[in-house]
């Protein structure tokens, strides 16, 4: 059976979307927007992005140096293969932080900095998107618990 919890092992945010993100170690999220100070936010279903390390682990096996971040992701976990699980599936992330999976992978119209930077990118296929439906802090370390 799939693991239903996990660690975040980064959390990451950027001025523009289309970028690399940087490091953040923690960050505030909130309710119907998203990360605070992060390109992404805003009234939309795609308010958070994450991706697991196994899924970057794919890519680093490929040769190619990547690192948290490195695919625009906001937060990067480890322990639970995000993108098997069904839209709709809802997460706990520290102690308040609940967010909804709203979509798996996504299309991606022409060739990113992201792709031009690291020859490949694993957000398209292995990525998921979420909303923000209970905000509050989240860090480094946290816990990430499937709920449904």
């Amino acid at each position: 059976m799939p693991s239903r919890q996990g660690k975040i092992i980064s959390v990451n945010i950027s001025d523009l979307k289309g970028e690399k993100k940087r490091q953040a170690g923690k960050a505030l999220l909130r309710a119907g927007h998203g990360l605070d100070h992060d390109a992404h936010a805003g009234n939309w279903h795609r308010q958070v992005s994450l991706l697991a390390q196994e899924s970057i682990d794919k890519i680093r096996a490929a040769g190619l140096a990547v690192d948290c971040g490195d695919f625009a992701e906001n937060l990067t976990t480890t322990g639970i293969i995000l993108h098997t699980l069904p839209v709709g599936t809802r997460f706990k992330v520290g102690d308040q932080v609940v967010l909804r999976l709203t979509q798996i992978g996504k299309e991606c119209h022409a060739r990113c900095a992201i792709f031009a930077q690291v020859g490949d990118c694993v957000m398209p296929r292995e990525g998921v998107f979420t909303e923000v439906l209970e905000g509050g802090e989240i860090k480094v370390g946290d816990c990430i618990e499937v709920l449904d």
